[in-house]
């Protein structure tokens, strides 16, 4: 049985792999934050040039945009691994699969996530945003990244093998993370209209408590049957 400060160990060991290799292999998260900008630059030029209308529109704009863009390296998550043997490896060694699913999401998380979390503050100026809502942008944006890649990491280990499985995840994904678009939409347009925002937020923060533990327990038995 592996103790406690050895799964510390590896569990850090599993996410500085991975965060070497993705800023060896940068196109997944350079990929991601273009989508992001083009996306939502779109907006603006086919919407015209009210300021009025940008600014009703951008808590919508900003979210569908943000959660779109942190699907696109999903589909690579846990296939690298598979082919090259690495996952094989790491279940002999005893670690349990649902230890290394939620080092994989916080992987992606930190390679993705966090760049269009920054940039998300660029894009809600260009929107006309009020400066004043930032923090509940940031926030809502924090946590609905985080909720994307627990819940897009399990449905990356479902998919696991399938054939067409970028299409599949998506399809799968995209509903489960429709609560967490309208409670941090919700949050951010209540916060631009001056009405109480924290309802929404609360929301937010309930529904990644729920899938924090339910989504890497989910991913591992996936992924051990995938691994078999």
């Amino acid at each position: 049985m592996i103790n406690s400060l050895r799964l510390n160990t590896l569990f850090c060991g599993i996410v500085l792999r991975d965060l070497r290799l993705a800023l060896r292999h940068g196109a997944d998260t350079l990929g991601a934050v273009f989508f992001l900008i083009v996306t939502t630059t779109l907006f603006p030029l086919a919407l015209g040039p009210s300021l009025d209308l940008l600014r009703r529109m951008a808590p919508g704009i900003l979210w569908v945009c943000t959660l779109l863009a942190a699907l696109l390296p999903l589909e690579r998550l846990f296939a690298r691994d598979v082919e090259d043997g690495t996952l094989d490896h790491l279940l002999l060694m005893g670690i349990s699969p649902s230890f290394i699913t939620l080092a994989k999401m916080l992987t992606h998380w930190i390679t993705t996530g966090v760049p269009l979390l920054l940039m998300s503050g660029p894009l809600a100026l260009m929107l006309n945003l009020p400066l004043r809502v930032f923090p509940i942008l940031f926030g809502g944006i924090f946590l609905g990244t985080l909720i994307l890649s627990l819940v897009g990491g399990m449905g990356a280990c479902i998919v696991l093998g399938a054939r067409h499985s970028s299409m599949i995840l998506s399809l799968l994904s995209l509903p489960l993370i429709t609560p967490a678009l309208i409670f941090g939409a919700g949050s951010l347009d209540a916060a631009v209209a001056g009405l109480p925002w924290q309802a929404n937020m609360e929301l937010l923060g309930a529904f990644f408590a729920i899938t924090l533990p339910l989504c890497p327990l989910a991913a591992g038995a996936s992924l051990r049957i995938a691994a078999e």
